[in-house]
C-alpha cells in the first residue's frame, strides 16, 4: 500500500515538472517522493474496461501519464464514485462512449499536483472534486479545470468522489425541475442508492415534505431514519397500490430511475399539476450482460403520451440526463456552489456504503448491481483501511 502512495506521489511531480510549474509541496503529499525515472513517461494504474459484458471486463492495467494541457489540471485521485450508469456503460447501454478500451468513471476526488496553462483558478495542492463523463477511474487524471470544484473543508476525498453526480442528480430533479415545495410529496424509488440518498437529505431542506421510498424490506429501519415516512418493499408489494391507500390522491413528484411500464405508473400516480422525472433505465439490467430480452421488454412497455393528452391531464414529464450536460459548466457549477452550501450548513452529507480498492472493482460493481448497497460505494487506488471498508457515515 505504501508503495502504491508513493508511486503516485512520483507521478504528480513528475507532472507538475513536465508542466513547467511548482511541484507539490511535501505537506499536501504527505511524504516525501522518489524522483520518477528519467526518460520514460512514469505510468500509473488504471480501470480499463476492456470489452462490454460481465465484471471481468473492468482490468487494472497501466497507463502512461502525461503533463497537462492548455487549460487543464493533474490531479493525484483519492477515491472514485461507482454509479449505476458505470454498471450501464460496462454493459455497452449508454450511447456516446469511447472506443474500447477505455477508463470508465464519472467522478472522482484528489489533489491538484499539476496546473497548465491558462489556468488561474486552481493551484498545487488544491483538494478538487471533478465530474466527467469518463475516464476518472485512474491514479492520475488529467482533466479541464472547469470541470473541477474546490473541495469544502472538512469533507473527506470519500465524501467528494460521493457528492458530484448523485446530489447534481437529484438538485436538478427535485428544485430544477421538480420544482419541490413545502407540503407536498414525493416517491423516490431505489431509495436507498446514491441518487435516492441525496434526494432524501435534499427533501429535507424543504418544509414537511411526505416521502415514499421504494426498496428491499431489509433496507427499510435504515430509510426510516433517514427521514422516508413510507418505505415500500417493492419486491413483495405492488408500490402504487400502497401509496394510493396512504394518499389515494397520488404524489406531487415521482423520481423514475426505471423506464420501461413504470414510467406509466409514475405518470398515473401522479396529482393534478405533478411531474414525472425519467432519469434513468434500470429496467435494463437484469444480470452481468446485456439481455436483449429485457431490453424489448423495456422498451416495448415505454410509456408514450402526445402533447393534446398530456394538456388535458395538466401534469408534466420531464427527462434528466446529466451525462450529456457535459459542457453546461456555468450550469452545474451553480448547482455545486449551493450543495456545497448545504454541506457547509450541515444540511447534507453523502452517506459512504463501502469502499472498495481498485483490485476489488468486480465485487464493488456486484454488491452495487445486487442493490445491496445503502448509500454510496466507493473505489480508491490503494486498499482501503479495514475499518473503513463498511464505513457508515
Amino acid at each position: 500500500e505504501e508503495a502504491g502512495r508513493e508511486l503516485s506521489r512520483g507521478l504528480c511531480r513528475a507532472a507538475a515538472a513536465a508542466a513547467g510549474g511548482p511541484t507539490p509541496p511535501e505537506q499536501s503529499l504527505d511524504q516525501p517522493v522518489k524522483p520518477a525515472s528519467s526518460g520514460e513517461a512514469p505510468e500509473h494504474r488504471a480501470l480499463v474496461l476492456t470489452g462490454f459484458g460481465g465484471y471481468e471486463k473492468v482490468k487494472v492495467q497501466t497507463r502512461r501519464s502525461s503533463s497537462p494541457g492548455l487549460g487543464e489540471l493533474t490531479v493525484r485521485v483519492r477515491a472514485c464514485g461507482l454509479n449505476f450508469a458505470d454498471v450501464m456503460m460496462r454493459q455497452g447501454l449508454y450511447d456516446r462512449l469511447p472506443s474500447l478500451p477505455f477508463c470508465p468513471g464519472m467522478e472522482c476526488a484528489g489533489i491538484v499536483c499539476a496546473v497548465g496553462e491558462e489556468v488561474r483558478d486552481r493551484q498545487v495542492g488544491d483538494k478538487v472534486m471533478i465530474l466527467a463523463r469518463t475516464g476518472l477511474w485512474q491514479e492520475v487524471v488529467n482533466v479541464p479545470a472547469v470541470q473541477t470544484f474546490l473541495m469544502p473543508d472538512g469533507m473527506s476525498f470519500e465524501e467528494a468522489a460521493a457528492l458530484p453526480v448523485n446530489y447534481i442528480t437529484a438538485y436538478m430533479i427535485l428544485f430544477d425541475f421538480g420544482n419541490l415545495r413545502p407540503d407536498q410529496s414525493i416517491l423516490i424509488h431505489m431509495a436507498a442508492g446514491g441518487v435516492g440518498t441525496a434526494a432524501i437529505q435534499l427533501c429535507k431542506t424543504v418544509e414537511n415534505v411526505t416521502i415514499f421510498g421504494t426498496a428491499s424490506a431489509s433496507k427499510h429501519d435504515s430509510l426510516k431514519e433517514s427521514g422516508v415516512a413510507h418505505p415500500i418493499d417493492y419486491r413483495t408489494m405492488d408500490y402504487a397500490e400502497e401509496v394510493r391507500k396512504i394518499s389515494p390522491k397520488g404524489v406531487d413528484i415521482v423520481m423514475d430511475p426505471l423506464g420501461g411500464s413504470d414510467t406509466s405508473k409514475a405518470f398515473h400516480l401522479l396529482k393534478p399539476m405533478g411531474k414525472v422525472i425519467t432519469y434513468g433505465v434500470a429496467n435494463l439490467i437484469t444480470g452481468q450482460k446485456k439481455n436483449l430480452v429485457a431490453m424489448a421488454k423495456t422498451w416495448w412497455n415505454q410509456f408514450s403520451i402526445n402533447a393534446i393528452q398530456l394538456l388535458h391531464h395538466n401534469k408534466a414529464i420531464c427527462g434528466y440526463d446529466l451525462g450529456n450536460m457535459d459542457e453546461e459548466y456555468k450550469l452545474i457549477t451553480g448547482v455545486v456552489l449551493k450543495l456545497i452550501n448545504l454541506y457547509n450548513q450541515g444540511k447534507i452529507k453523502p452517506k459512504i456504503d463501502s469502499v472498495w480498492s481498485f483490485d476489488q472493482v468486480a465485487d464493488a460493481m456486484k454488491h452495487m448491481q445486487e442493490k445491496k448497497n445503502i448509500g454510496k460505494v466507493i473505489l480508491v487506488p490503494e486498499a482501503p483501511k479495514e475499518e473503513s471498508k463498511k464505513a457508515e457515515n
